[in-house]
């Protein structure tokens, strides 16, 4: 299916900075006023797989549990439990655990082709992780990462 409109559209945030945490700001854009009228600062959108990459990285990023008072007990991921933890094989394989827990709940993906987590080269306390899911009714798969998670 060519047509990624069931993937939704959304507020397009980008990377303002990744020194120790990721921040996240909204992004904007230029677009063409009504009538052709020249054009306005507006705020960007994010549409079909790239909407659908940006609400898995949100939905790994926030501690699951803290949109429970927005009615969403369950959004989120519980990969902030891990901080703190030494990176071993014990500590990957939870974070693959979590992960698999996390996605389970977006209905928008078919199927978790791969989750690679590995040690982070030359930073011990940190683990990278990339993903490939298959959003549901497309037509091919969609990489989410490289990202790193710092333990400590």
């Amino acid at each position: 299916m060519s047509d990624a409109s069931h993937l939704l559209t959304d507020i397009r945030l980008e990377v303002h900075h990744k020194d120790f945490r990721p921040v996240y700001r909204v992004a904007e854009e230029m677009v063409r006023r009504p009538g052709g009228a020249g054009y306005t600062l507006d705020l960007a959108v994010s549409r079909g797989r790239d909407n659908l990459g940006q609400a898995v990285m949100m939905r790994l990023l926030t501690p699951r549990g803290d949109l429970a008072h927005l009615g969403h007990p369950d959004y989120g991921c519980r990969l902030h439990e891990l901080v703190g933890r030494v990176n071993t094989e014990t500590t990957r394989d939870l974070v693959r655990l979590y992960i698999l827990e996390s996605l389970q709940q977006e209905t928008r993906i078919a199927e978790v082709e791969s989750i690679t987590v590995n040690p982070a080269a030359g930073r011990p306390s940190s683990i990278a992780i990339a993903l490939q899911v298959l959003p549901l009714d497309a037509s091919g798969s969609l990489t989410i990462g490289p990202f790193i998670l710092e333990l400590s």
